[in-house]
């Protein structure tokens, strides 16, 4: 199993199940989690969107593997279907974060509504140490969050978040002990129960139309330079070091 969906009173769970691989996510899995974001959308009952991971762990991000034998060929690849799907979505997106959030793990929350997580949960960034660039439009919403300085060193250096961190950087909206953080996340899922849908949907909308428009062209850049950069020298480097298990080598790049 990699992604477990379920729809209960009124909040469609989204599981990232694949604990034997960290939660790296395929992209099989992409196209599992965008095709739950869009039946959660054309779902009348539903009220709001909850994704989580497992109890030690969130995601480790892309699965590598997978990723580098089915690079994205263009905007309509699964992971962009999942991220349109996560950054158009009309109904709330609650996030409960357990453990390690790599990479898109910690992209996506960005566009969750509302994000709780477990004080062992630790957030990293780290494209550029791939030979690639931020993406999911975190080169804009982590510096509109935490300001440049902070964003630097996630995004350049990418030095990883405590928990701490992640909330001090607007991140997340709070920290709970690793077991209560899915309960309380499935309890804020089904306040919206109780609340008018077409109020929430359109404040949601209202809240972000200011800079919807600069996040669709920032991610279309970031996917173009993410793309090009996919084919560079310097990445190909920093996966051979990867799967080769070995400390990459720049040295030879100006």
């Amino acid at each position: 199993m990699t992604i477990r969906t379920e729809t209960a009173d009124g909040v469609a769970r989204i599981e990232i199940a694949r604990p034997e691989k960290k939660n790296a996510i395929t992209v099989a899995m992409y196209q599992q989690m965008a095709d739950a974001i869009a039946a959660a959308h054309d779902d009348r009952s539903v009220r709001a969107i909850l994704i989580h991971g497992q109890p030690d762990i969130f995601t480790a991000g892309n699965d590598l593997e997978d990723f580098m034998k089915n690079p994205p060929a263009g905007m309509d690849a699964p992971v962009f279907q999942f991220i349109a799907a996560l950054g158009y979505a009309e109904k709330p997106v609650v996030a409960a974060v357990n453990g390690a959030a790599v990479g898109i793990g910690t992209t996506m929350l960005l566009h969750c509504d509302l994000v709780y997580c477990a004080d062992n949960a630790m957030f990293s960034m780290p494209f550029v140490s791939l030979g690639l660039c931020a993406e999911f439009a975190s080169s804009l919403l982590v510096p509109l969050y935490a300001g440049y300085h902070k964003a630097a060193e996630k995004l350049l250096l990418g030095e990883p978040m405590s928990a701490e961190e992640a909330l001090e950087m607007k991140v997340v909206n709070r920290i709970l002990p690793p077991d209560e953080v899915l309960g309380y996340a499935k309890r804020q899922a089904a306040r919206f129960n109780g609340l008018p849908p077409t109020s929430v949907r359109e404040t949601k909308r209202l809240m972000k139309s200011a800079w919807k428009s600069i996040t669709e062209k920032v991610i279309e850049d970031e996917g173009r330079t993410f793309g090009r950069m996919l084919h560079s020298a310097e990445a190909k480097e920093a996966f051979s070091a990867f799967f080769e298990r070995r400390k990459p080598d720049f040295s030879r790049f100006g």
